[in-house]
C-alpha cells in the first residue's frame, strides 16, 4: 500500500511549477466563468477548479494520512471542499480548492528565493587559498587550510580564511562584513577576516576560523483585501513586499535598527573638511594639490578626493581639470607620491610623513584630531618636503534622514543605530541624526545578538540595511528591509521588503500604512462576525430565508472589499 502511494506522489511532482500554474489559470477562468454564467453548461464551471485543485489536494491529505498518519491543514481542507460539493455548494468547493492551491504555489516560490539567497551567501565564502610549503607556493582548497598555516594573499584577492598577518601592508575593504564604507590599513599584527578584499600590497598570514551565520526565518504567507490593497499603497510609493504578512509584523514593532553605510548615508566617502596650514599655500590650493596626485591613485580614499574635487569644480562653474602628475608612486598603507607643476607632493597617512622626517605641527594634529573625532579619514598633505594642510573624507547623511526619524518616532517607533564603523564616526551619525541608541564597531554577528537581544525582551524589531553584512539581522529581524539600488542582492534576498529606489523618506509612510491596514483588518473581522452573527440568529428564528442569506452574505463581502480598497490610496497626514 505505501509503495503505491509513494507512486501517486511521485506521479503528483509530475510537472512541477509550470502545471501548477497552469491548472491555476484555469481554475481562475472557470471560476469567474461560473459566477458570470456566461456559458451555458450541464455542470457548473466551477467543477474544473474542483478537478484540477481540489483532486490534488484530497489525494496528498490522503497519502499523508496513509504514509505517516499526518494531519496537517490539506485533511481539514478536504473535508471541507467534499461536504461543500456533497451539500450543493460547488463554487464554495472550487473557491476553496483554488485559494489553498495558490497559497501552495506562492509559499514554493517564497522558499525557492529563499533558497537562492543563502546560496549567494554560501558562494561568496572564498574557494581557494596560497599554501607558502618549504618548496614554493601551493594553491590549496580553503577549507583545507589548519591552524597555523602560512598563507600569502595578493592585490584584489580575497582574504580566505580569518587570521593574523605575519608580514606586509595593506588596506583591506572590510564592506562585506563590517559594512564600513571606507578601507582599513592593515599591517604585521593585525586580524584580517574571511571574504574581506585586500586592495593593495601583498602579505602573508596565519590562525584560522571560518564563521557562516544564518538565522532561519519562519515565512508565513497571508491574503486578506486590507493586505493585498496595502500592498499596492506600498508598491506606488516604491517598496515591493515580498512576504505576504509583512505588513502585519511591521504594524507591531517598537524598535527600527538601522545600518549607517548606505542607509542613512549615501555610503561614499566626500570631502568635508581642507585646511591650508602653511601660509604659502589657501585651502584650494591644498585640495588641488592633494586631488591632482591622488588622480592616478587606485585607493577608494584617493578616488573619493579626485571625484569630490571635480564635483565641486563643475558645481562653482570652473574648469574641473587636474594638472598633471609626474613621478608617481603607489605607497601601500601609507599613501602617493608625485610631482606636481614642479612640486614633490605627499598625500597619506602620518606614517608617511614620518618616514618622510616631516614633523606636524601642533595646530595640523589638533584639527586631525578633531576631525577624526568627528568621524572623518584625515589625509595629510606635504610639499616639497614641507607639512602643508589636512583633508577630511567622511560618508555624508542622506538630506532626508533626519526628518524621516523624526517622523517614525511620532508614530511611536525608536530608532537604534547599528554599525561597522568606529566608534567617533558612528557617534558624530547619531548625534546629526538625534539617535540615542548606538552600536558601533558590530560585525554581522554583534548586530544579529543585539536584534536577539532585544528580542528576548519582548520587542519587536525591524532591520534596515543595504550590505551583504546585513543580511543574517534582515533575516532575523522581524521585519527585513533592504536598500534596492545600492543594497546587495543577498540582502535583497534576506528581507521582507525591499525599497526599490532607496528614498528612506518614504519609511514612516510604510510603518504608518502599516498600522492603517491593522486598523482596517480589524474592522472588516469585527464587522464580519457581528454581520454573521446576526444572520445565524435571523435564520435560526426564521425571519432570513436562504435567498436573502446568500445576498446579505455577498452584500456583507462587496462592503468589506470596499473598507479595504480604502488603502490603496490612502496616504499618511504630514
Amino acid at each position: 500500500m505505501k509503495k503505491a502511494m509513494k507512486k501517486l506522489e511521485a506521479l503528483l511532482e509530475l510537472g512541477g511549477m509550470k502545471k501548477d500554474i497552469i491548472f491555476l489559470v484555469i481554475s481562475g477562468i472557470a471560476l469567474v466563468l461560473s459566477i458570470l454564467k456566461v456559458i451555458a453548461l450541464p455542470f457548473d464551471m466551477a467543477w474544473v477548479a474542483i478537478i484540477l485543485c481540489g483532486i490534488q489536494i484530497i489525494l496528498e491529505a490522503i497519502i499523508g494520512l496513509v504514509t505517516e498518519f499526518d494531519i496537517k491543514a490539506d485533511v481539514l481542507v478536504s473535508l471541507a471542499l467534499i461536504a461543500s460539493v456533497f451539500i450543493g455548494e460547488d463554487f464554495a468547493a472550487g473557491e476553496v480548492a483554488f485559494i489553498m492551491q495558490l497559497g501552495g504555489l506562492l509559499e514554493e516560490l517564497t522558499v525557492a528565493r529563499a533558497r537562492a539567497g543563502i546560496e549567494k551567501l554560501v558562494h561568496l565564502t572564498p574557494q581557494t587559498a596560497r599554501l607558502i610549503q618549504a618548496d614554493g607556493e601551493k594553491i590549496i582548497a580553503a577549507q583545507d587550510v589548519k591552524v597555523g598555516d602560512l598563507l600569502r594573499v595578493l592585490p584584489g584577492e580575497t582574504v580566505p580564511v580569518d587570521g593574523v598577518i605575519t608580514s606586509g601592508q595593506t588596506s583591506v575593504n572590510q564592506a562585506v562584513m563590517t559594512g564600513e564604507s571606507l578601507p582599513v590599513d592593515k599591517t604585521a599584527g593585525d586580524e584580517v577576516a574571511s571574504g574581506t578584499v585586500n586592495q593593495f600590497g601583498v602579505f602573508e598570514m596565519k590562525a584560522v576560523t571560518i564563521l557562516v551565520v544564518f538565522c532561519p526565518c519562519a515565512m508565513v504567507l497571508a491574503t486578506p483585501t486590507a493586505i493585498m490593497a496595502a500592498i499596492g499603497n506600498a508598491t506606488k510609493h516604491g517598496f515591493l513586499v515580498r512576504q505576504g504578512d509583512a505588513l502585519e509584523r511591521l504594524a507591531s514593532v517598537d524598535k527600527i535598527t538601522f545600518d549607517k553605510t548606505g542607509t542613512l548615508t549615501y555610503g561614499t566617502p566626500q570631502v568635508t573638511a581642507v585646511e591650508s596650514l602653511d601660509e604659502t599655500f589657501v585651502k584650494e590650493e591644498i585640495y588641488r594639490l592633494t586631488a591632482a596626485v591622488e588622480q592616478m591613485s587606485e585607493h577608494p580614499l584617493g578616488k573619493a578626493m579626485v571625484r569630490s574635487y571635480k564635483a565641486e569644480q563643475k558645481k562653482a562653474g570652473r574648469e574641473a581639470a587636474l594638472p598633471q602628475v609626474e613621478a608617481f608612486e603607489m605607497l601601500p598603507g601609507r599613501g602617493v607620491y608625485g610631482i606636481v607643476e614642479g612640486k614633490k607632493v605627499l598625500a597619506g597617512n602620518e606614517k608617511l610623513l614620518a618616514e618622510q622626517e616631516i614633523s606636524i605641527t601642533t595646530e595640523g594634529e589638533q584639527l586631525a584630531a578633531t576631525y577624526s573625532e568627528q568621524g572623518c579619514t584625515v589625509i595629510y598633505t606635504a610639499v616639497d618636503g614641507k607639512f602643508a594642510g589636512i583633508t577630511g573624507l567622511s560618508d555624508t547623511i542622506r538630506k532626508e534622514s533626519k526628518a524621516m526619524l523624526g517622523q517614525l518616532k511620532k508614530l511611536g517607533v525608536e530608532p537604534v543605530l547599528l554599525t561597522g564603523d568606529h566608534e567617533n564616526a558612528a557617534s558624530t551619525i547619531a548625534g546629526q541624526l538625534q539617535i540615542s541608541k548606538v552600536y558601533a564597531n558590530c560585525l554581522p554577528e554583534d548586530k544579529l545578538n543585539h536584534i536577539r537581544e532585544y528580542q528576548a525582551r519582548g520587542e519587536k524589531i525591524c532591520m534596515i540595511g543595504d550590505g551583504i553584512n546585513d543580511a543574517p539581522a534582515l533575516k532575523c529581524a522581524n521585519v527585513g528591509i533592504a536598500m534596492g539600488v545600492v543594497g546587495s542582492d543577498i540582502a535583497v534576498d534576506a528581507a521582507d521588503i525591499a525599497l526599490v529606489d532607496d528614498e528612506v523618506k518614504e519609511i514612516p509612510h510604510l510603518v504608518a500604512l502599516a498600522k492603517r491596514m491593522m486598523i482596517t483588518i480589524k474592522c472588516n473581522l469585527s464587522f464580519s462576525m457581528g454581520l454573521n452573527f446576526v444572520a445565524i440568529v435571523l435564520a435560526i428564528t426564521g425571519i432570513l430565508n436562504p435567498v436573502v442569506g446568500a445576498l446579505v452574505h455577498n452584500a456583507g463581502s462587496v462592503l468589506v472589499i470596499i473598507n479595504s480598497a480604502f488603502l490603496l490610496k490612502w496616504k499618511m497626514r504630514k
